[in-house]
């Protein structure tokens, strides 16, 4: 068979003898058939699509489907980062030694900062820059899997434009606590710590499984058991210092405010890299804490320095005027009971006059606009627990900066 005279007319050295050139016809059967119908919608629609996946990893492969996504997915408002995994390039900090403790506030510090030291190493890794971890694993030099790059949120955003709602959720909380107890806290920030509300309770278990009882036997001290008893001294019933209950409250709420300021304090570069931001979301998987920064807060975090607490990770605490609630036993309208229910609101000192309304009768009740921030810093069911244990009787105390 002799090869087409137009193919070695077009190829002298006989490569494409056997190659034609597509008619007309096919030329338009072949256009038709490979038709993108994206390219036929707005770049609006686009982006409120790609809004609407918000998770930068799927966001990244959008962005290799074509060079027109590639274009539009930096120009993303929403975004959502999903951290895989904790770092740590430090060793495990052994437990502290020394003398017997001197008091019970001793004890505490070292029990918070002895559980906290590794998770907060951890986190710094994970939201500071990025590095290359090698595989535990020996491998060969040669080997190009022994290393792999771990890139922070800062790294994974940087090419981003113009985010305005920015969520980032931590593969766990940072707080150790055994199984079966509850703590969950919710802390807002501008330069420094604004408000911080904590929920625990000892135990969670189904009504079904609690025994019918008198409410007066709940608790042997009726007047700690009643959100307004007839005692107006607002002291603490003894039955409360019992058993490590005070220390343990002390102790969650210690460890939730070191928690959410070492996170406040690793937002920064995030923060400066990007101007646009008007709310941004810090939370973990297992739902223990979220902190959170609204518009107004994040520009004071850009125009007054952050105040970190001495060499440590986080920002400083300011002193705080705290407040708690406490019901024994809590029946939540799932049918949840919370045992040793807490509830702890935490604002700045310097605020307390500005924004707590303190009127004498059951402990100082709460005013209008804290009994909102507080009663909602929770989804359901916890935000029915804090609405019932908010109007119970109200202790307050006073705690330095740390």
């Amino acid at each position: 068979m002799s090869p087409p005279s137009g193919g070695a007319a077009a190829d002298p050295a006989g490569s494409r003898l056997w190659l034609r050139d597509p008619t007309e016809e096919e030329e338009e059967e072949v256009a038709a058939e490979g038709i993108d119908y994206f390219d036929q919608l707005p770049d609006s629609l686009l982006l409120a699509v790609f809004n609407l996946i918000g998770d930068v990893k799927d966001l990244g492969r959008c962005c290799v489907v074509s060079r027109r996504f590639h274009d539009l997915v930096p120009l993303v408002d929403s975004v959502l980062v999903r951290v895989d995994c904790v770092i740590s390039d430090g060793p495990s900090p052994s437990s502290p030694g020394g003398d017997k403790a001197r008091g019970v506030f001793s004890h505490l510090a070292r029990v918070v900062l002895g559980g906290l030291v590794k998770p907060l190493q951890a986190l710094g890794q994970i939201l500071g820059p990025s590095s290359a971890v090698t595989s535990s694993r020996r491998y060969s030099p040669s080997s190009s899997s022994s290393e792999v790059s771990h890139h922070s949120p800062a790294e994974v955003l940087k090419n981003f434009k113009e985010i305005r709602r920015l969520r980032i959720e931590l593969p766990a909380g940072e707080l150790g606590v055994d199984d079966g107890i509850l703590l969950k806290w919710k802390a807002e920030f501008g330069s420094s710590l604004d408000s911080c509300v904590i929920l625990g309770a000892a135990s969670v278990i189904p009504s079904s499984s609690v025994s019918p009882t008198k409410p007066s036997s709940l608790d042997p001290n009726p007047r700690f058991q009643d959100a307004c008893g007839d005692d107006d001294s607002g002291v603490i019933p003894e039955s409360f210092y019992t058993n490590g209950n005070l220390k343990l409250r002390v102790f969650w709420t210690i460890s939730s405010l070191i928690a959410a300021s070492a996170r406040h304090y690793l937002l920064q570069q995030i923060i400066a890299d990007h101007e646009t931001l008007e709310s941004l979301e810090l939370t973990d998987v297992d739902g223990q804490g979220v902190l959170t920064m609204t518009h107004g807060q994040l520009q004071e975090f850009r125009v007054k320095p952050v105040s970190a607490s001495g060499s440590s990770q986080r920002t400083l605490v300011p002193a705080l005027s705290i407040r708690l609630w406490y019901a024994p036993h809590l029946e939540l309208p799932g049918g949840a009971v919370l045992k040793g229910a807490t509830l702890v609101a935490v604002r700045p000192s310097e605020e307390k006059d500005r924004d707590a309304a303190i009127v004498g009768g059951c402990g100082g009740p709460v005013g209008s606009s804290d009994r909102y921030w507080i009663s909602n810093a929770f989804e359901e069911p916890f935000r029915s627990a804090a609405r019932m244990l908010v109007k119970r009787r109200t202790y307050s105390l006073e705690m330095n900066s740390f």
